[in-house]
């Protein structure tokens, strides 16, 4: 067991590796971007030379014109010399894995609520998200609200220096309500025991938990109030502030504050599902005993939410799998060879 867990990043790494050669996935593709490491400028086989050619062909274009349009960061490897106005080469990206599985179908509204309903059986429909300016349809991918309820920074970027969702669907319960469903997508990450209630800023003196305090700040009222989050006496070294439970925390706040303030943004909310998508096989995030709580990601959630319905896991697999098989043939067929095995 331990030994799976330990494997899952690196046999994924290797797997991917051989996949390149096929070109009916990455289209001729080469690898072996160079990054910097300890001062030292590595070749790593895992990094496409050119990021787009990770991303689903059909939609390489539609992609490029719909994060740059809306003003979207992609996610870049650190300390890898790659263009910032596309996506990266990594092979294990989960943003690029978010993107390739939802953008595909994120114009039919048909099949996305299949995906919704894959969720939730009682959603009936899915709404279109107008807060995209260029090409919005009924999923919206690194969704920000419109106004700074996080008390986070001052110039924030849809993907970058704000609490941003990886993907959202918006639909309609069948009691009337409208729900948000942020998604977040995990593919192979997992996470150290660090704490960022005490972190340093880059450059402070070690022990002056500059950028901790600053989270605090910006939470810990937050959490207090919330009505979906459970209070804490002190939340300096808790939970919510180690991974991935700080990102959980951070995303079930802007639902939250999304649906507190429906009057004064553009989606107006009443309820909210939260969505984490994670392959079985990442044993490491999923199985992992969490140093902070002593048990595994989803018992570890699930004991900090007051409505313990909010909160869903499903794999990739799991989540896409009841959209059209006939319509969407090819885009199965890729995730299948490329992410599912």
């Amino acid at each position: 067991m331990e030994k799976k867990q330990l494997d899952y990043k690196e046999t994924e790494r290797k797997r991917a590796i051989a996949l390149i050669k096929n070109p009916n996935l990455f289209n001729g593709a080469k690898s072996g971007r160079v990054i910097t490491s300890k001062g030292k400028e590595h070749s790593k086989e895992e990094i496409l030379l050119n990021g787009i050619d990770n991303i689903y062909k059909p939609i390489q274009e539609d992609v490029l014109e719909y994060f740059k349009e809306n003003k979207i960061a992609f996610w870049n490897v650190s300390k890898a010399k790659e263009p910032s106005d596309g996506p990266t080469g990594h092979l294990l990206s989960s943003q690029v894995c978010c993107i390739n599985h939802l953008f595909p179908i994120r114009h039919d509204q048909e099949n996305v609520l299949r995906l919704a309903k894959a969720v939730c059986d009682d959603f009936i429909d899915v709404l279109p998200i107008e807060t995209d300016k260029c090409s919005p349809g009924f999923i919206q991918f690194e969704a920000v609200s419109d106004i700074n309820h996080l008390n986070e920074s001052d110039t924030p970027t849809r993907g970058s220096l704000c609490t941003s969702i990886d993907a959202l669907i918006y639909a309609k319960h069948k009691n009337g309500s409208k729900y948000l469903i942020p998604i977040e997508w995990k593919y192979t990450e997992y996470y150290d025991n660090k704490d960022k209630s005490i972190e340093d800023r880059r450059g402070e003196a070690k022990g002056t938990e500059g950028k901790g305090k600053e989270r605090l700040k910006s939470y810990s009222d937050l959490i207090t109030k919330s009505q979906y989050l459970k209070s804490l006496p002190n939340y300096r070294n808790s939970v919510y502030f180690f991974e991935p439970f700080y990102q959980l925390m951070r995303q079930t706040l802007w639902a939250e504050q999304m649906i507190q303030h429906k009057k004064d943004e553009r989606i107006k909310a009443d309820d909210y599902i939260h969505v984490h998508i994670i392959p079985d096989e990442n044993k490491k995030l999923l199985d992992k005993e969490y140093k902070i709580s002593k048990k595994p990601l989803k018992e570890t959630w699930l004991g900090e939410l007051k409505d313990k319905e909010k909160y869903v896991i499903k794999t990739p697999m799991d989540f896409i799998k009841n959209i059209d098989n006939n319509k969407y043939r090819d885009l199965l067929n890729y995730l299948q060879k490329r992410y599912w095995k």
